[in-house]
């Protein structure tokens, strides 16, 4: 039926397509042959070029098919926080199809648009770096050739056009095109695109338009959104073979998917799933401009394209002479066909060149996190390809093909690749040289790991790296997971996957429960793969651990056994202990030593600071599968590995105390709020406690007052504290044991009483008389006596979530300062509740309730005494709030009488204006009020007004209002004369013609003497005879 219509006026097709492509241009050949009543344009390989084929499809929908050319967004998505990169050409339209479009935005007003976008794909989602090289068609960053229609054309035009341009522009065989449609999905309810199907026969046969799966045809944004059926163009790049439809969306490499078209017509919900049909029905199509270009040069690679050749060119000129990948170049080979690797490596070296380019001048920078996480992992597959593979000396390589791609026609494309050429050189260098100072280091360990495997040649099944040494070389040297798995299959070696993730999950856990104030241990967390090769690889035994069992801050004769640093990178690795002890001023380590007096952080309770030798400041300490790290810095090279070690005892005496407390906090909440408090965490630290427990609603004021008499109770009882380690399970026995729901705890466990002993507990756990007692599992240091802690108070109660509340107090000394602040407290309270009833200076008893107000609201006090003090201060302040408001009455009644008399005076002079300073603290309300009174008085009359700040208020701005009633001779209306006059004092206001006010910061007298004279002052020069 087309083909007729088509026939009818083909002469007049030709002569618009030459015209619309122009010979002269470069963009389409000027031979045009008729087929079969078709217009086809055909052009040899050579002259598509990657510029062409980009020039030629945007200049087909922009100037044919009156398409906007919408520049291709930057990779690096800034505004939309859910992708890594730009994936697709759609992502700057999301906003379109989501309709959140902002009206002034120029994409409101887009109905059709066109582009060429900049794409990644290398992290998150849309993942193909693990592919890239590997075979010869997958990129990490490629470009997507993309029409779209938001609410006008649909399916007919979506296709025919994508015909139009493939066969009749680009001169595509039709023979060995194929088209998918959707072929329903019951579950979903949705039914054949049968729509599309019917529109692809007007041009194929029906054998080869081919309906496809939901997981091929039916496009999603994500998890809910706009979404639709896709129909796709294969095309078979062989040929010359029949027709092979079994092979379309069979990841074949000779039958390629070229271009997708997306009918976005539905919605699927966020709550429920449910697909519903979309207001206005949007096209978006895709096609991969160098997967075009290859099949339009004839090429079964992209690779084999210009968008890649000079720079397979560059990277061998680079190469040393004697290394077989100069000598070979780029052959092309896959698989089986390059046993060494070379061409795989050439292609992933070109690819990532131009991914962390067009990235880094986009803005993106490699780093530990997110998307810089990812350009570093595709930096260091590059450098890992240049020097493992290809032999390259170079340094920098990679930083050293950039120019080649600036000044090329991506760079062309793309200017930001050339104004950016010398940060994107800079940046690339250091990263790359930074790696290359850990890669040889990490491949030796891991051939040594793949050695110690033994020989698997004649093995059923191949050998498995164990997933703790790939987490080691991921977690300390800086290699990648995808890159351990590379190196490992070229020595026909596995990785245990699952055991690299759980020893990631492992690390993220320490390291989310790692809360250290110096900034160090942060950094500072060894793997699990490391703590082995302590045990395992160097025999070191595992840390004796002094200060739970006798409290001791001080030893001698330590040794320190093994050390750690960190790289350029801020990854951990081991040094030897003497490159250690050598190391400079300010230099960071992590120390183990065979026994250590330095509390570990652990069960809430903060790590111990102090000295190693003379010269380690220890500001951290945490412990890793039974070896205590010590992390700090040096101020000067230590002198031997036999140390003393010299913890902060003063600071020490401050955190011990709390930690105690907290045992008797959690004690005496079972008995005042039941047995259905649950510890849910805690903190001790040299200044506070803090702990957080299972309890449905906030604890009321008396509820805490019994609480901490309680513990105070506990504190004045002189009581023992005992701690033993003991069996876990005999520990478990005693019923009255308080322990934190899923802990795990060690077995043996130490277990804490305060005033009972443990012995006795053990020989009858079940009795109830230890219900009377704190009886906990713990690891901390605590007092040896509760009459240690001087004095408890607790400070603050807190949601810190819902069902969970949170407890903060205090000990010894800042015990007593909290309770000395209470009665503070109390007394100011007491003597401004006594003023309020007799003194009339109400702005200064405002002002006194305020700051009370807030140093009760900032104090380390009584936390029960706080709610009752600032019922106090309520009470108070409704007095003092019921004689400011006669007061402003009164304020208001001066106002309007001095407004009327001054307007009596002007208009018995003569005069239509007038300027005025009334009382302070006239609002809005009561300066209209004050207008229309002398309005109705005075009708002709305009006055402009100034008033000073509220004293019951915290405004401090000074404010101001103009009246000019209509046809005043003097003002045109009111906001004249206001912005006049408040345009030198940087004032601001607006308002009607007949009314306006406005106000000034900074309040002082000056100030308002400053914009009286000014109003005064224009009212004077519109008022002289020079003015009419």
């Amino acid at each position: 039926r087309t083909r007729k219509k088509k026939a009818k006026s083909s002469s007049e097709m030709k002569t618009k397509l030459l015209a619309l492509l122009g010979t002269t241009t470069g963009l389409c050949p000027p031979n045009v042959a008729l087929s079969k009543s078709r217009v086809r344009l055909f052009a040899t390989s050579e002259e598509w070029t990657i510029p062409k084929v980009r020039e030629t499809f945007i200049k087909y929908f922009e100037e044919k098919q009156e398409h906007s050319i919408v520049a291709s967004s930057p990779v690096v998505p800034l505004s939309d926080p859910t992708l890594l990169f730009t994936n697709a050409g759609m992502n700057q339209f999301k906003v379109i199809f989501l309709g959140s479009v902002e009206p002034s935005s120029p994409l409101a007003k887009l109905k059709r648009a066109c582009n060429a976008q900049k794409c990644i794909r290398a992290g998150g989602k849309h993942n193909d770096l693990e592919d890239v090289g590997l075979d010869t068609y997958h990129h990490t960053f490629f470009e997507m050739l993309g029409s779209w229609s938001f609410g006008d054309y649909f399916k007919k035009e979506a296709i025919q056009w994508a015909w139009e341009l493939m066969v009749d522009i680009y001169g595509l065989d039709p023979d060995r095109m194929y088209a998918t449609y959707f072929g329903g999905d019951e579950a979903e309810g949705l039914a054949p695109d049968y729509q599309a199907k019917e529109l692809w026969l007007q041009f194929l046969p029906e054998s080869r338009v081919l309906p496809g799966s939901k997981k091929d045809n039916f496009w999603e944004m994500g998890d809910s959104g706009p979404c639709g059926a896709c129909s796709e163009l294969h095309y078979d790049v062989r040929g010359n073979r029949g027709e092979v439809p079994q092979l379309v969306n069979a990841d074949d490499p000779e039958v390629l998917e070229l271009w997708n078209l997306v009918f976005i017509e539905f919605d699927r919900s966020a709550t429920n799933g449910k697909l519903s049909s979309l207001p206005a029905k949007h096209v978006d199509t895709g096609l991969g401009l160098e997967r075009l270009t290859a099949v339009l040069q004839g090429k079964l690679s992209n690779y084999d394209t210009d968008a890649f050749m000079p720079i397979f060119q560059a990277i061998q000129n680079k190469l040393p002479p004697d290394v077989p990948a100069f000598q070979s170049g780029y052959q092309g080979r896959v698989g089986i066909s390059d046993p060494d690797s070379i061409d795989t490596a050439f292609r992933a070296i070109a690819d990532h060149v131009r991914c962390l380019c067009i990235a880094i001048a986009d803005g993106a920078r490699p780093s530990n996190e997110g998307r810089g996480y990812v350009l570093r992992r595709v930096l260091r597959r590059a450098v890992r390809y240049s020097r493992q593979t290809l032999g390259a000396k170079e340094t920098p390589f990679i930083a050293s093909l950039a120019p080649v791609l600036a000044h090329g026609p991506l760079g062309e494309a793309y200017p930001e690749l050339r104004t950016e050429l010398d940060k994107i050189v800079e940046i690339l260098t250091d990263e790359e040289q930074t790696f290359l100072t850990t890669l040889d280091r990490g491949l030796k360990y891991l051939d040594e790991s793949i050695l110690e495997l033994g020989d698997t040649t004649n093995k059923k099944d191949c050998a498995v790296l164990p997933g703790s040494k790939a987490f080691f070389l991921y977690d300390s040297l800086g290699f990648p997971i995808d890159l351990t798995r590379q190196v490992a299959a070229e020595r026909g070696v596995a990785v245990d996957e699952d055991g690299f993730r759980t020893a990631m999950a492992q690390q993220v856990a320490r390291s989310r429960a790692t809360k250290s104030k110096s900034g160090l241990g942060n950094r500072f967390v060894l793997s699990a793969a490391q703590t082995a090769a302590l045990a395992d690889g160097s025999g070191i035994p595992i840390t004796e651990s002094l200060a739970p069992i006798s409290g001791t801050t001080y030893t001698e004769g330590v040794t320190i056994l093994a050390a750690f640093a960190l790289n350029e990178d801020k990854e951990l690795f081991q040094v030897s202990v003497e490159e250690a002890l050598g190391g400079k001023h300010g230099e960071e380590l992590g120390l183990i030593l065979d026994s250590t007096p330095f509390y570990a952080e652990g069960g809430g309770q903060v790590a111990d600071t102090g000295v190693i030798g003379d010269s380690f400041i220890v500001m951290d300490v945490q412990t890793y599968a039974g070896y205590v790290l010590h992390v700090g810095r040096l101020t000067a090279p230590l002198a031997s590995s036999i140390v003393k070690c010299t913890v902060d005892a003063e600071r020490r005496a401050k955190i011990v105390p709390n930690h105690s407390m907290t045992h008797s906090l959690n004690h005496a909440l079972r008995i005042v709020l039941g047995d259905g408090v649950e510890q849910r965490g805690s903190l001790c630290d040299d200044q506070r406690l803090r702990f957080d427990f299972s309890h449905p609603r906030a604890v009321n004021p008396d509820e805490l007052a019994k609480i901490e008499a309680l513990v105070q109770d506990i504190v004045q009882a002189d009581l023992n504290v005992d701690a033993k380690l003991v069996p876990l399970e005999k520990a478990r026995s005693i019923s009255a044991l308080r322990a934190v729901f899923g802990e795990a705890y060690p077995d043996p466990v130490r277990v804490v009483a305060q005033g009972c002993l443990i012995d006795q507990v053990l020989e009858s756990p079940e009795a109830e008389q230890w219900y009377d007692y704190s009886i906990e599992l713990c690891g901390g240091t605590h007092l040896q006596n509760t009459r240690e802690a001087q004095a408890f108070v607790i400070t603050e109660e807190t949601a810190v979530a819902k069902g969970i509340r949170r407890i903060e107090a205090v000990t010894r000394e800042a015990a007593a300062q909290a309770q000395v602040t209470g009665i503070q407290l109390t007394e100011q309270a007491a003597e401004l509740e006594q003023r309020v009833q007799t003194d009339d200076d109400s702005i200064t008893l405002a002002e006194m309730l305020k700051t009370l107000r807030n140093d009760i609201d900032a104090s380390v006090a009584p936390a029960a005494l706080k709610p009752q003090l600032r019922e106090r201060l309520d009470a108070a302040g409704k007095v003092l709030f019921s004689r400011q408001k006669k007061q402003r009455n009164t304020i208001i009644n001066q106002a309007a009488s001095q407004a009327n008399e001054a307007a009596e005076l002007a208009a018995k002079e003569g005069r239509s204006a007038f300027v005025l300073n009334l009382p302070a603290g006239l609002d809005a309300k009561a300066a209209a009020s004050l207008t229309n009174q002398v309005a109705k008085a005075h009708p002709d009359l305009a006055f402009f007004a100034v008033t000073a700040p509220d004293p019951f208020t915290d405004d401090d701005k000074i404010k101001c209002f103009a009246a000019v009633p209509e046809n005043h001779p003097l003002f045109p209306n009111a906001n004249t004369w206001l912005q006049a006059a408040l345009k030198p004092l940087n004032g601001r206001g607006g308002g009607k013609p007949n009314f306006a006010q406005g106000s000034v910061p900074n309040a002082d007298d000056q100030t308002i003497l400053n914009l009286l004279t000014t109003a005064q002052t224009i009212l004077d020069d519109a008022s002289s005879p020079s003015s009419s």
